[in-house]
């Protein structure tokens, strides 16, 4: 039985990314940070509302289970 390997977040280290939350948020900004459980800290986060208006929220942690969707927006 093979072991599973956490995700390779390192080369996304601040790269700014975008990500689609489970309760239906689109948000936007720098990965600072995670843990082994792909718990993510994330810098300068904006959240981008349906009306087009963009929230600038800050740092925040994000917990692995509201996260859908995980995109670069920078080369890696």
């Amino acid at each position: 039985m093979s072991k599973a390997h956490p995700p390779v977040l390192k080369n996304f280290m601040d790269k700014k990314l975008s990500l689609k939350c489970n309760d239906g948020r689109h948000v936007q900004g720098i990965l600072r940070g995670f843990d082994p459980f792909m718990n993510l800290v994330i810098h300068e986060r904006v959240e981008m509302a349906k009306s087009g208006q963009q929230n600038n929220i800050g740092m925040v942690a994000i917990q692995t289970n509201g996260i859908i969707m995980l995109e670069a927006l920078e080369q890696v």
